[in-house]
């Protein structure tokens, strides 16, 4: 789907990063992430970019395929980088990426990803389009 300009420079600019450090607190009984938590972390990162998109109330109504692809160990930094994949109507699609990072290394991958879809709320609770006038 080709979108306007107008539409890309929302897009570009509700791209959101946010970074994490793994504390003992936060893992499971392998010294890792709890899932819980990492899932917990990915959907709030995919919620404030589709606010930052949209601009409007939204609620998650999804999680689709997320991917654990290595344990993320305590100590670790992570970077959870969230952007919009799809729009629809009246909902939108954010893929979330968590990148790994040892706390004393440069290198990063990743090791988690999935997606999240929300539908955009009118005053009502009822859908509303995600993008009142901009034409796409």
């Amino acid at each position: 789907m080709e979108v306007s300009e107008k539409v890309q420079a929302r897009i570009n600019y509700a791209t959101t990063f946010t970074t994490k450090t793994v504390f003992p607190s936060r893992t499971n009984h392998h010294n890792t992430l709890f899932g819980g938590e990492a899932l917990a972390w990915m959907d709030e990162v995919a919620f404030i970019c589709a606010t930052r998109f949209c601009r409007k109330p939204l609620v998650t109504i999804s999680s689709d395929r997320v991917d654990f692809k290595e344990p993320i160990p305590a100590g670790s930094i992570v970077e959870l980088v969230a952007s919009i994949a799809n729009i629809g109507r009246t909902s939108l699609v954010v893929e979330v990426n968590v990148l790994i990072e040892k706390m004393y290394e440069d290198e990063k991958h990743r090791a988690i990803s999935g997606s999240f879809k929300f539908v955009a709320l009118d005053d009502d609770r009822k859908p509303t389009p995600v993008l009142g006038g901009v034409e796409l």
